[in-house]
């Protein structure tokens, strides 16, 4: 089995690359590779798309590689494979984003990215930190994990699903900060599982796993 950690210059991959390749290694999952290769993602038998900075610049580096955006929807939604939207990445896969400027996303996902937005005037954005999962629907990726589980965030945006069966899990920071969506064959997790410790792991084994 190939899993393709795709690389579109927008990302941290090596935390990334090690923590799936430790995972991978341990639960017999095949190789996994970081590759910006259209082939390569084409053939892949699951998908991973990491993101680190600004909805419109990911979006825009994920179009302007070379055959790479076409070969990761074909993978995705002709070949149904399994696709991880981590960060950014699963911001990605809204309808559309409102950071600087209104720009279109991949539309997997009904809901929009808008800036957090706490109640409590106290609380800091970006939302940095370790927080505690709240799940909404159960998902195999959630197996062996349990509510008040920690994860990793870092961001100043979230997704704000309308369709709520599409939201797999939340956090509060202030008011519901989405953590995990889903459909398909397709899961995005706001949070970083790569620097999320025994529960991120565990998240990424269920995720190299799953077969929808």
């Amino acid at each position: 089995m190939l899993t393709a950690i795709i690389d579109y210059e927008s990302g941290n991959l090596h935390s990334a690359h090690k923590a799936f390749e430790r995972m991978a290694q341990e639960t017999g999952a095949g190789q996994i590779v970081v590759t910006s290769d259209a082939d390569v993602i084409a053939r892949a038998d699951r998908l991973v798309l990491p993101g680190d900075g600004a909805f419109p610049a990911c979006m825009a580096a994920l179009r302007g590689q070379s055959g790479l955006y076409d070969a990761m929807v074909e993978a995705t939604i002709t070949k149904a494979r399994p696709f991880l939207g981590i960060c950014v990445g699963m911001q990605l896969m809204a309808q559309r984003g409102f950071e600087y400027s209104e720009t279109p996303g991949l539309g997997w996902i009904d809901g929009e990215v808008t800036k957090i937005a706490p109640q409590d005037r106290s609380l800091k954005v970006p939302h940095m930190g370790w927080n505690d999962l709240v799940i909404d629907a159960p998902h195999p990726v959630f197996a062996g994990i349990s509510a008040g589980d920690h994860t990793y965030f870092v961001h100043s945006y979230h997704m704000q699903v309308n369709s709520r069966a599409q939201r797999l899990a939340h956090v509060s920071y202030g008011s519901d900060v989405t953590a995990v969506v889903g459909r398909d064959n397709m899961i995005g997790m706001q949070f970083h599982p790569e620097k999320s410790q025994a529960t991120g792991l565990r998240m990424i084994a269920n995720f190299l796993a799953w077969r929808p």
